[in-house]
């Protein structure tokens, strides 16, 4: 099974995504934006979510994941869990 790295920021609305994705078009750090901004506790590492595989995590953040090239940072992926912004890193 092949596994992808990711780094990903959660947050609760739509609209914080927005103003995060902003920042990071402005040149803000993804990691330091996921420690500042994610309700996820990943967060406190940068955002780091280290290697998985197919089947690992729900569907939409899977697909839009394993879609990145590294280093790429998707735009806002929304799962049952918030809304996410994704940086493969591997």
């Amino acid at each position: 099974m092949s596994t992808i790295a990711a780094k990903h920021i959660l947050v609760e609305q739509e609209f914080e995504a927005k103003d995060i994705q902003k920042k990071l078009d402005e040149g803000t750090s993804f990691e330091d934006l996921a420690r500042d901004f994610s309700k996820c506790p990943s967060g406190q590492s940068g955002g780091d979510l280290g290697n998985f595989g197919r089947g690992m995590m729900v569907k939409p953040f899977e697909d839009a994941a394993f879609a990145l090239e590294v280093g790429e940072v998707s735009g806002i992926v929304k799962t049952q869990f918030g809304f996410h912004l994704i940086k493969r890193t591997a």
